[in-house]
């Protein structure tokens, strides 16, 4: 068995999901903006259930309900919820992200989701593996429609996605009156391509905030940007 991801206020359990923890997820985590008037969070797809865990330190929302497909880490995301000290907050669905949203009569003031974006041409012949990585699992389309629906009217949607995909990302989101208030562009390094979009969306058009983050100078020599960003989360930060 893998050895467990501590973090330091709570630990993940992630030998059965077929993503593990990895940058992206706690990047959304620590950077979205959780205000004191958020009492409900849903994250969308959550694996080992990292995202709902960091969301339930960061804030005091009395509900944090999780959605999972894959039977395996549904089980996993339960089991890491109730070892946790906010299991009587978070809450985890065994359901596709379709039946989840077409069932559910309930909005949320916060959404998150690290959604899989590897396209098809990638696939691997690991079923769950493609259940987690890949877009055809849940296309941004069918996150952005449930996001409609499922984001109060002073709610928020906030995703990382890759920066490729960003224009196409408040696009869709625009077709259901969802507008990007803050927009982070994630570097590796200094000198590399941005790597990735973290998006935060709102039910009001506004000026958008945009900055850019760069996670490395050098191979594990962290900027203080990255550092200050994951302190309350990483051990070694």
């Amino acid at each position: 068995m893998k050895k467990p991801f501590q973090f330091k206020q709570f630990t993940v359990h992630q030998d059965r999901c077929a993503m593990k923890i990895g940058t992206d997820a706690v990047l959304l985590g620590a950077w979205v903006e959780i205000e004191n008037s958020v009492q409900s969070i849903l994250d969308v797809g959550t694996g080992t259930g990292v995202l709902a865990l960091m969301a339930a330190q960061r804030s005091s929302a009395e509900v944090i309900d999780a959605l999972e497909i894959d039977a395996d880490a549904y089980e996993q995301a339960v089991e890491n919820f109730e070892a946790s000290s906010w299991g009587d907050r978070l809450f985890c669905y065994h359901a596709s992200f379709q039946e989840f949203m077409s069932e559910i009569d309930d909005q949320y003031d916060l959404v998150i989701s690290n959604p899989p974006f590897y396209v098809e041409a990638y696939q691997t012949h690991d079923t769950q593996r493609n259940l987690a990585r890949f877009e055809d699992a849940l296309p941004f389309e069918h996150l952005i429609i449930g996001a409609g629906k499922l984001v109060s009217p002073v709610g928020k949607l906030a995703v990382i996605v890759p920066y490729t995909e960003e224009e196409r990302m408040i696009s869709l989101a625009s077709h259901v009156q969802l507008y990007p208030e803050r927009i982070t562009r994630v570097k590796g390094t200094p000198t590399s391509e941005i790597k990735r979009s973290l998006l935060l969306f709102g039910r009001e058009t506004s000026a958008i905030v945009t900055d850019e983050l760069v996670i490395e100078f050098e191979r594990h020599q962290y900027t203080e940007a990255y550092i200050d960003l994951t302190k309350d989360f990483y051990l070694k930060m």
